[in-house]
């Protein structure tokens, strides 16, 4: 398994029994301390990639069955890239898992996102409040099999998530 953005670790409690190995791709250290304690309460083996998700993963062709993405998207400098990474990496009956948020599908809202998006990545860590998920998955040769669009608690330019699973087409 990969996890896209594994950061502090905050999913590793969450990998069922079937889950042995997880890839984990993150380009800060500070966060990968902070995962390595989580590793140590579950009985995953991970296997940190200090790097950013659109740099060649050390991985071999077709060899990843899942790949997890939670939140990680908005602030990947070329997402196209990274969807291309991962792309390569899974299987061909392989599933793509994302949580992301992105470009509402409310016209008011997508104002303000295009408004935010400037000042908002030098203070969230590059985040754009404004990139349509699907349309970036697809386009990186996805098909998405499963997806549901809402918005969490709070400001709506900050919280319209999409969530779904991908295959490769």
């Amino acid at each position: 398994m990969l996890e896209i953005g594994i950061g502090s670790g905050l999913n590793l409690p969450f990998y069922g029994s079937k889950v042995h190995h997880v890839y984990g791709v993150d380009p800060s250290v500070e966060l990968q301390r902070m995962a390595s304690k989580r590793v140590s309460t579950t009985p995953l083996e991970v296997t940190f990639l200090r790097q950013s998700a659109e740099d060649p993963l050390p991985l071999g062709d077709a060899r990843i069955d899942t790949i997890v993405m939670t939140w990680s998207l908005c602030s990947i400098p070329n997402p196209s890239a990274a969807l291309e990474q991962m792309r390569r990496v899974l299987k061909r009956d392989g599933r793509l898992i994302f949580i992301e948020h992105g470009r509402s599908a409310d016209p008011g809202v997508r104002i303000w996102q295009d408004r935010l998006t400037p000042m908002w990545k030098h203070i969230g860590g590059g985040c754009h409040l404004n990139r349509k998920i699907d349309d970036l998955i697809q386009a990186a040769g996805f098909q998405i099999t499963d997806q549901r669009n809402f918005y969490l608690p709070g400001p709506r330019p900050m919280t319209y998530t999409y969530q779904g699973m991908a295959s490769v087409v």
